[in-house]
């Protein structure tokens, strides 16, 4: 069960980051896709959000006398958050500095795919939602060149070239 609710995360966090993130709860997302001014954003406040069901699950299924199952889901839920806290803010956004360099093809083409989610500043246009699981990159670029670089960040000091 426990490892079942890992795998199914991915689903709910790529339902969450395209439907939800990028659609009406996109004022705290915003935050995520500007430079960052400190060491917080308004995007952080998904972190709590999602923190609530696994909390609830673990002490009810432990302390509450509910389905034993349900602490099992709530760790799952927990877990996921710490693999995506070590993906995504560690390795990718390096809120923790880390000398870490992705070897493994894997790891080369979900940091990639992340970092092609990021070159669109805008809610629409985007590509890439899932974390643990990504497209090639090469086919994540067709995409953003077929949509016409829409929402793309001109390289700094470059005004974006038009089509």
């Amino acid at each position: 069960m426990f490892l079942a609710t890992v795998i199914g995360m991915e689903g709910f966090a790529y339902a969450a980051h395209r439907w939800i993130m990028h659609g009406p709860g996109w004022f705290l997302h915003a935050s995520h896709h500007t430079k960052r001014e400190g060491n917080w954003e308004l995007n952080d406040l998904y972190a709590a959000i999602f923190a609530v069901p696994s909390f609830v699950l673990l002490l009810g299924g432990v302390q509450l006398g509910w389905w034993p199952g349900f602490a099992w889901i709530g760790a799952g839920i927990a877990a996921y958050g710490a693999i995506y806290f070590g993906f995504h803010d560690i390795i990718v956004h390096q809120r923790i500095p880390t000398r870490y360099l992705p070897k493994s093809s894997y790891m080369k083409r979900i940091v990639q795919a992340h970092r092609l989610h990021h070159v669109v500043e805008t809610r629409e246009g985007n590509v890439s939602f899932g974390f643990l699981v990504a497209p090639r990159p090469e086919a994540l670029k067709a995409e953003l060149k077929r949509r016409g670089r829409q929402g793309v960040r001109a390289p700094a000091g470059e005004p974006l070239a038009e089509k």
